[in-house]
């Protein structure tokens, strides 16, 4: 069966969980047990709260949710309106814009969220860009069988079974998603991808 070797898209995620030889589903289907081990570890330059610990340099604006567990890294800046729910890791000097919504995924290191976008169950590369209103879809709200939701993704030319509902993307370093684009479930984009304006990306 092929494999994807999440190091080779996301090379930093090693300094944020302990695992890396899972799958990146197998990782976000177990993101609450590793972000609540993860706050048993860190120091005092982070503020800790209800399973959320902020670290002191980052900034967070007015109005922001957070759902524990979650957590917000040095540097980063969380613009007004965001909402964080079932357990979300962001990087160093990450960048949230206004009124987005990130849900169960991991944020490496300085990549950017412009502003009103979803991100759902994904590990986003580092200095990866998603301009305004790109989504990350995770789920097939448009099949009725649960059967048909389980989510496939392309490991080379081969389609493997990830055995879940919910999985959005695994997008690799430096990658660039244009306004309004949308990846469905399942998605795995090489680093230094380019996603156009209004582009659909379904690989399969």
């Amino acid at each position: 069966m092929a494999e994807i070797k999440i190091l080779d898209y996301v090379p930093q995620l090693k300094n944020y969980i302990g695992d890396t030889n899972r799958k990146p589903w197998e990782i976000l289907s177990d993101i609450d047990s590793v972000i609540e081990k993860k706050l048993r570890e860190l120091g005092d330059e982070y503020n800790i709260k209800d399973k959320v610990a902020i670290h002191k340099d980052a900034i967070v604006e007015a109005n922001v949710i957070f759902k524990g567990p979650v957590i917000i890294n040095k540097k980063c800046f969380v613009a007004a309106n965001c909402y964080f729910r079932s357990g979300v890791i962001l990087g160093a000097d990450v960048t949230i814009g206004p009124s987005c919504e990130i849900k169960t995924s991991i944020i490496l290191d300085g990549s950017t969220i412009a502003h009103m976008n979803y991100v759902g169950d994904s590990i986003v590369g580092s200095d990866v860009n998603l301009e305004g209103g790109a989504v990350i879809a995770n789920h097939f709200n448009e099949y009725i069988s649960d059967q048909d939701k389980i989510i496939k993704v392309m490991a080379g030319d081969e389609l493997i079974s990830t055995g879940v509902i919910k999985f959005g993307a695994l997008i690799g370093d430096n990658s660039k998603l244009g306004a309004n684009s949308v990846t469905s479930p399942g998605t795995i984009l090489k680093p230094g991808s380019i996603i156009g304006r209004l582009e659909l990306i379904k690989q399969h």
